[in-house]
């Protein structure tokens, strides 16, 4: 995505890049249901087998250096699918939690939440504080679950904290910038995704990482998350070496 070349460089944007392997991949991972109906099973047999596909990337990411992971697992408009969905996603989320978070740790991976946290019932949000705990000093791989997430929701209470900060004398708010801004949102302290990955080939954002992908390389595959593997992770790791990354400015 590009931006109106500045006269003075702003401190949040890097220098243009080419070659290079991403620091931060996030992912919408889309065609569950689908993948499901295609095969006439039921809608969680889809969202059983996308998990799959989240263990075949996450050992992906690691092969090839990544550093962040961001998976968009449930968002905030997630919440409005029927009952049963509902219920057989979080039952899938706290199966993972878990009986999968051992693996994860083994494999050196950290593991992160952002979203909403308080629409989850206790006993589940118990369950990731203790996931986040248990990894919390792995550094192979920070892999960042969005759940109960939305970018817009993301951004608002973000400029709410700042603006309380302000109020408290923490902040001069006539001079803020977008960095200060970006402190403020619940992916504080990451970089912001380098590459973002749709599935299913929608070509859409659906209120995911708004803020953050302003500058990030977009990717749209015409492939159902269940059958995403790691030759279409190599694939976009070779594509996005290809890219020239100029963030609004000019190279020559």
């Amino acid at each position: 995505m590009s931006a109106h070349r500045q006269s003075q460089p702003r401190r949040d944007i890097p220098s243009p890049t080419t070659g290079q392997t991403p620091q931060h991949v996030a992912f919408i991972m889309d065609g569950n249901g689908r993948w499901a109906r295609a095969r006439s099973l039921p809608v969680l047999a889809g969202h059983r087998a996308g998990a799959e596909s989240v263990r075949r990337c996450i050992h992906a990411a690691i092969e090839h250096g990544v550093q962040y992971l961001t998976l968009y697992a449930f968002s905030s408009e997630n919440w409005r699918r029927t009952p049963q969905e509902v219920y057989d996603l979080t039952t899938l989320l706290r199966f993972y939690l878990r009986h999968r978070v051992a693996e994860l740790h083994a494999q050196g991976v950290r593991l992160r939440m952002i979203g909403d946290m308080d629409r989850f019932e206790p006993g589940l949000r118990e369950e990731m504080t203790r996931a986040e705990g248990l990894t919390r000093h792995n550094t192979r791989l920070t892999l960042v679950l969005a759940l109960s997430y939305g970018g817009r929701a993301d951004i608002v209470q973000a400029a709410r904290r700042m603006a309380e900060a302000g109020a408290r004398g923490e902040v001069d708010l006539a001079s803020a910038d977008e960095a200060d801004l970006s402190r403020y949102l619940q992916t504080d302290g990451m970089p912001d995704p380098d590459l973002v990955v749709r599935t299913s080939g929608e070509c859409r954002l659906s209120n995911f990482l708004l803020w953050q992908c302003a500058y990030a390389e977009l990717a749209f595959l015409d492939v159902l998350w269940p059958d995403f593997d790691e030759t279409h992770f190599a694939t976009l790791m070779t594509d996005f070496a290809g890219r020239e990354r100029r963030f609004g400015g000019r190279t020559g």
